[in-house]
């Protein structure tokens, strides 16, 4: 019979078979068995950074420094490539925080992202990031600024820390029950949903943000299993088909485990 720690070990062994650098972090929110793969290390951001970012803008509008309501003026020359919907618009865009919020993670909008943290400030979402637990993640370019990445500016996750957070949204202990709610209820509604979600195909909710690049490819989410678990994948210099199929089926085969 499949048991979830066997699952975990088959995984681990088939992250030690790919290249680059890949880590992992499992826990069972139920049972609290953790299990990780270099989940203490940091790793190439991507995407995923807009997670904690969304945290950061809930925190500041839970304590009244700024309002959901608010809105703000994205103009053409702030527009950045790739995910999203912003940069298809032929003028300027003017939208309230809620909006470029629920499009930085649903659409993993890259330019809604840069401008909420242009709007926060970077040492102020950093120091954010500290205050909630993060000591390794840490944002220090612009999406799409490639003359900061250049001069080596990069953004990076670690597994265990986004899995904390992860986990205080799910036991409701992210600022207050419903501030941790109401982003769970914005990660439910992820669209980039072909890794964590991709074998399962909505047999069971997943809150989850993704991240990918060149040779780089990230899910980190609460899995609403019958035993409601946190994982987190993140890995960059790897062979991306590999990672994300590894991805699908130990997702897949943990939530089944539970089932056999």
């Amino acid at each position: 019979m499949t048991t979830e720690y066997s699952v975990l070990q088959a995984i681990e062994r088939e992250m030690e078979t790919l290249p680059g650098h890949v880590g992992f972090y499992y826990k069972n929110l139920v049972t609290g068995l953790e299990y990780g793969v270099r989940p203490d290390e940091t790793y190439l951001a991507a995407s995923v950074i807009k997670f904690p970012l969304l945290l950061h803008v809930l925190e500041r509008a839970a304590r009244g420094e700024i309002s959901l309501a608010d809105r703000l003026t994205v103009e053409n020359h702030e527009k950045v490539p790739s995910c999203g919907g912003l940069n298809q618009f032929t003028d300027a865009v003017e939208a309230d925080i809620r909006t470029l919020c629920r499009l930085m993670i649903v659409l993993s909008d890259n330019t809604a992202t840069n401008k909420l943290l242009t709007f926060c400030g970077f040492e102020e979402t950093n120091a954010a990031f500290r205050k909630m637990g993060l000591q390794k993640t840490v944002i220090n370019r612009l999406l799409f600024d490639y003359e900061a990445a250049k001069r080596g500016f990069q953004n990076y996750i670690c597994p265990r820390e986004i899995g904390m957070l992860l986990e205080r949204l799910y036991r409701k202990e992210f600022v207050s029950p419903e501030v941790s709610q109401y982003a769970i209820d914005i990660l439910l509604d992820q669209q980039v949903d072909h890794k964590l979600n991709g074998k399962l195909c909505g047999e069971v909710p997943i809150a989850h943000k993704t991240g990918e690049d060149d040779r780089l490819s990230n899910d980190v989410g609460i899995v609403f299993a019958k035993e409601p678990f946190v994982v987190c994948f993140s890995g960059h210099d790897t062979d991306v088909y590999r990672w994300e199929d590894l991805m699908r089926r130990g997702t897949f085969d943990l939530v089944h485990s539970q089932i056999n």
